[in-house]
């Protein structure tokens, strides 16, 4: 037993370390990744987070100090897109997995917010 919660904790830290952002398997030049991570994040995202990343009554602002990259790396992103999570910051329902987005735009829609968050900065 101790060794599984030994080995777990392990994983857990490694996983957390890194940014966990699927590689892309397309070659893209910056402007065309943030332009394809617009693009997706609109269609995957936007109902749920906003527009504008600030949330609505279905899904949390993704500006809120709570998604600073020391707090979700980019791997808790990839995780919550790929298998959904449960609710654990907000009030909000769990998130479903994300249905029929690519490994491309998964690493474009964590691209585009990273560059989001780094122009408007985070809301307490």
């Amino acid at each position: 037993m101790r060794t599984r919660f030994i080995v777990a904790f392990t994983l857990l830290m490694l996983t957390g370390c890194g940014t966990g952002t699927p590689v892309s398997t397309t070659p893209m030049s910056n402007a065309e990744r943030l332009e394809l991570g617009a693009d997706s994040y609109q269609t995957f995202c936007a109902a749920c987070h906003g527009t504008d990343l600030r949330g609505t009554t279905q899904g949390s602002s993704l500006l809120s100090i709570v998604y600073e990259p020391n707090h979700h790396a980019d791997f808790a992103f990839t995780t919550a897109i790929k298998d959904g999570v449960k609710a654990h910051h907000w009030k909000f329902n769990d998130m479903p997995p994300t249905a029929s987005i690519t490994d491309d735009e998964i690493a474009a829609v964590i691209a585009f917010v990273r560059n989001v968050q780094d122009l408007e900065g985070f809301d307490q």
